[in-house]
């Protein structure tokens, strides 16, 4: 059996995900409470179901520290157990909690006229307050997933991404390198984050500004910096140093982010190459956040 649990932030995603896995074949199930967990897994092993998906989210706070060791627990058992965590900017919560006029489930507000809201800055505090707070009762189930960004993603590209994921094989480490542009913010699923605005830049070059990093001509361009050649070598000589001791510390995901100016050249050409590099060795994605979102 395969179980894919989805969690993360109120607002980040999860409907858009579950429907992804829906779509894929899954049963899906929202908003279990952790308590039902383990007996409904049994119930769907005795059916002889095969693809499972569960989201959990903060609004069964008091109960969410049981999952980990639920999971292990399931491991254990041989269910393949995949677990993806949606977050995004507090910004972009905010504005899209603001947007959709829905309550955040732990902001203890009431339902109220939105012209009767006198004090508009005190209940944007107390929103903040509560997408903080839903941060840290959401940590450790974090800590084991894979975080996927969706701040400045659409419902058809989260899709892909979490498709993608399903389709790489179950490993230990999964490794997966993101471009992104600095001018629209740094991915918040990023464990590690390389700034190569220092290298030289092909947009400046009036041939190449229409072209990305996988294009030939700019392969070239960038091939020929010596700069460009180090920077590469010297990232891939650190993940090969301490992905092994990750992979020891039973890390299931790894996201190496590169950031340029435009996320559209130098931040695409390093992610391609250190991705070819280390398929090999890991299982390995790639994601081009600004090229994904024309």
């Amino acid at each position: 059996m395969e179980l894919v649990l989805i969690t993360g932030m109120s607002g980040s995603g999860k409907s858009v995900a579950l429907r992804a896995l829906e779509d894929a074949g899954y049963y899906c199930v929202d908003n279990l409470p952790p308590e039902l967990l383990l007996p409904f897994v049994q119930l769907e092993e005795r059916v002889a179901s095969r693809q499972l998906a569960i989201a959990m989210d903060v609004r069964s706070a008091k109960s969410l520290p049981q999952v980990p060791t639920q999971l292990h627990e399931l491991r254990q058992r041989g269910v393949t157990v995949r677990s993806v965590f949606l977050d995004s900017t507090t910004d972009t919560l905010v504005r899209r909690f603001s947007e959709t006029r829905r309550r955040h489930p732990l902001s203890g507000m009431r339902d109220t006229n939105p012209a009767q809201m006198n004090e508009a800055s005190t209940l944007q505090k107390a929103l903040v307050e509560a997408i903080e707070l839903e941060r840290e009762l959401l940590a450790d189930l974090r800590e084991q997933a894979l975080v996927i960004d969706t701040s400045v993603t659409r419902p058809a590209q989260l899709q892909a991404q979490v498709k993608e994921m399903l389709s790489a094989p179950d490993s230990q480490l999964t490794l997966v390198f993101e471009s992104f542009a600095f001018k629209r913010g740094i991915p918040v699923d990023a464990d590690y984050v390389f700034d190569v605005r220092m290298l030289p830049n092909p947009h400046y070059e009036p041939e190449l500004r229409h072209l990305d990093g996988r294009d030939g001509p700019v392969i070239d361009y960038l091939k020929a910096a010596p700069e460009v050649e180090r920077m590469g070598q010297h990232i891939e000589g650190f993940l090969t140093e301490w992905l092994p001791a990750l992979a020891r510390n039973q890390r299931s995901y790894v996201t190496v982010a590169l950031g340029c100016t435009g996320g559209q050249h130098r931040s695409v050409y390093l992610v391609e190459k250190l991705a070819r590099t280390f398929a090999p060795h890991w299982i390995t994605l790639k994601r081009h956040r600004e090229l994904e979102n024309r």
